[in-house]
């Protein structure tokens, strides 16, 4: 259970990232004027790629534990043993079958999002990480 809550606020936190990278991206340096910028805009973009660093550690993170072997705590291999074992010995598998079903389920979308975040990080990188110039 506290895999899945750290996942989601990983997840939350990168949909929250990658709203704010929108509208900052999106606008470029020709459509802002140096007059417009203001020390919030700065600061926010300097927040946000200190922040994309710490995400993309903890999708890498996520994606190791998910595609780990049999013997890693959270992986996939692992969890399906415990379904193959339940499901030889004549138990009750629905609950992890769901479990199995979600995991699964994340390894495409973290990687989807480690893909976004990568763009992310290469705005912060070409914009002196938030910096004004």
């Amino acid at each position: 259970m506290l895999s899945r809550k750290t996942t989601v606020v990983a997840l939350a936190t990168i949909t929250a990232l990658l709203g704010a990278v929108g509208p900052a991206a999106a606008g470029g340096a020709s459509t802002t004027s140096s007059a417009s910028t203001d020390s919030t805009g700065d600061a926010a973009a300097r927040a946000l790629c200190v922040r994309a660093t710490r995400v993309a550690h903890r999708i890498d993170r996520d994606l190791t534990r998910l595609n780990g072997p049999v013997t890693q705590r959270g992986s996939i291999a692992r969890l399906q043993k415990r379904v193959d074992n339940a499901e030889a010995a004549g138990h009750d598998k629905a609950g992890l079958d769901d479990r199995l079903t979600y995991r699964k389920s994340l390894v495409p979308l973290l990687q989807q999002r480690s893909q976004t975040l990568t763009q992310v990080t290469d705005w912060c990188t070409a914009h002196n990480h938030g910096a004004t110039t």
